[in-house]
């Protein structure tokens, strides 16, 4: 029966009952028809598929789905040949082709190794073998830097897509490996000079630097296209171009390989910066810039290395040191900020220069 409601009268509002969270009865669970054992001992029958009973026997469930995993490994039966899993990698996109045909195995018996070899004959990609080598000599290099694999893969991403470029025809693969990881550290952060490349890939400094002009011209030409976004907005995907390294990055490797305190090496990171902002070295190499800011920085803080000593390191000449802390000097007020004063640095331990 409705109820009648009076003038101005609100009705209020039902409240909506939770739905209740879904739990598991753990109270309800198998148990034999027949021997009725509680906690009941079953087990299952991959093979038949099958869930029965230990004790009677007596088959409980049929055509069970096996929930484990679906591949195979024959690692422990190995006699020297690969692990022949069902499943195998996946396509790698460093390489050409599908890159997912089945492969005969090299297994025992003359057929089997026969037929192995004409497989590999008719699937031989002499593409996929030049570029293997190319990422074994580009893994080497960064080895060599101790550079994570993150630019690693980085660098094999470039020489793959220069490699399909028509400018590289004729470029030696080791200048052109060179180019690949001088580029991949440029644009990860970790700044190399051309000086230290040419020590490592043996390599020619022009030969390198044309390289990596290429580089830049084939990677970032189609860069300044625009892009949909999500909303339907477009966005512009602009290529500033690769700045050289900065001397901030090269002063933490050079005080590394200097054995130096952390706070001597943040107070050379400061003056970098603050080098770099007011133009203090402009024009300048920026191995000299940060071999200026170590020598000034183990003034500073009392941890002194000599010209020669960081000579050694960052590969420029002791006069080209000095004649560069000759400008630091002169600006010392626009250099050593309360920042830097806070760190422990006292500017009445600067030497004058000769």
């Amino acid at each position: 029966m409705a109820q009648a409601l009076s003038p101005g009268e609100v009705v209020a509002a039902a409240m909506p009952v939770p739905e209740e969270e879904w739990r598991e009865n753990l109270n309800v669970k198998m148990i034999c028809k027949d021997c009725k054992e509680d906690p009941p001992e079953l087990f299952e029958d991959h093979a038949s598929g099958d869930l029965m009973c230990a004790n009677c026997g007596l088959v409980l469930a049929q055509r069970t789905i096996d929930m484990s995993s679906e591949w195979r490994t024959f690692s422990n039966d190995d006699q020297g040949n690969d692990d022949p899993s069902r499943v195998g990698d996946g396509p790698n996109a460093l390489l050409n082709g599908a890159q997912l045909n089945t492969n005969i195995a090299f297994g025992d018996g003359l057929k089997s190794r026969e037929l192995h070899r004409a497989q590999n004959k008719v699937n031989l990609d002499k593409g996929n073998k030049s570029l293997l080598v190319a990422y074994k000599q580009i893994g080497a290099f960064c080895d060599g830097w101790q550079l994570p694999i993150s630019i690693s893969d980085h660098a094999k991403h470039l020489y793959k897509t220069a490699d399909e470029s028509r400018l590289f025809k004729g470029k030696s693969t080791e200048a052109l490996c060179a180019g690949c990881v001088f580029l991949a550290c440029r644009q990860n952060g970790v700044g190399r000079s051309f000086r230290e490349v040419m020590e490592l890939t043996r390599v020619s400094k022009k030969e390198i630097g044309r390289v990596f002009k290429l580089l830049e011209q084939v990677h970032y030409k189609d860069r300044n296209k625009m892009s949909v976004v999500a909303g339907g907005q477009m966005t512009t995907n602009t290529y500033q171009g690769s700045a050289t390294a900065s001397p901030a990055e090269l002063c933490d490797r050079y005080c590394d390989h200097l054995q130096m305190s952390r706070p001597t090496t943040n107070v050379a990171n400061a003056l970098a910066v603050r080098m770099t902002t007011e133009g203090v070295l402009a024009g300048r190499s920026p191995l000299s810039s940060a071999a200026a800011c170590i020598f000034m920085a183990g003034q500073l803080m009392g941890e002194i290395k000599t010209a020669k000593e960081i000579q050694a390191v960052a590969r420029v000449s002791d006069s080209t040191i000095r004649g560069a802390y000759k400008y630091l000097y002169a600006e010392k007020d626009k250099l050593i900020t309360e920042e830097i004063l806070a760190r422990g640095a006292d500017p009445e331990r600067l030497p004058k220069p000769a």
